[in-house]
């Protein structure tokens, strides 16, 4: 398989402690810093603690960025990586697109490159994609 080849990971991913802690909300939108531990279950294969920080417009309307370290199996390759995204949730759903930050690969997922994504409910499980290469 020639080096810098894409391949599709895809995995379920489970919410075990979730934690939102406001920092400015004096006045709409409101500031809002996001602690997650999750898991995940799939091609991805571990875990991750993520951090995110939410612009809430209303209780139903927020854009977040987030930055994240999964650690565990890729595809049966072990280490870990960051992920950097940017995101909305609408009436409770979540979209987020999210890239493998460069050089942040360690082990076996040294050189790590890649994009993909999640949705579900917020503070929920989701189904999470990666569709990666290495450098």
């Amino acid at each position: 398989m020639p080096q810098n080849a894409r391949t599709h990971a895809q995995a379920e991913v489970t919410v075990r402690s979730h934690e939102a802690v406001p920092f400015d909300d004096a006045s709409a939108p409101k500031l809002v810093e996001i602690r997650i531990e999750e898991s995940f279950v799939g091609d991805l294969e571990g875990s991750s603690t993520v951090r995110a920080l939410q612009v809430a417009y209303s209780h139903e309307s927020a854009s977040l960025q987030t930055l994240q370290r999964f650690r565990g199996r890729l595809h049966g390759k072990r280490g870990a990586f960051v992920l950097e995204g940017r995101g909305v949730v609408e009436h409770g759903r979540i979209q987020v697109k999210w890239f493998v930050v460069p050089h942040s690969g360690t082990e076996e997922l040294t050189g790590l490159c890649g994009e993909g994504g999640f949705e579900g409910r917020f503070g929920e499980g989701s189904t999470a994609t990666l569709d990666f290469w290495f450098d």
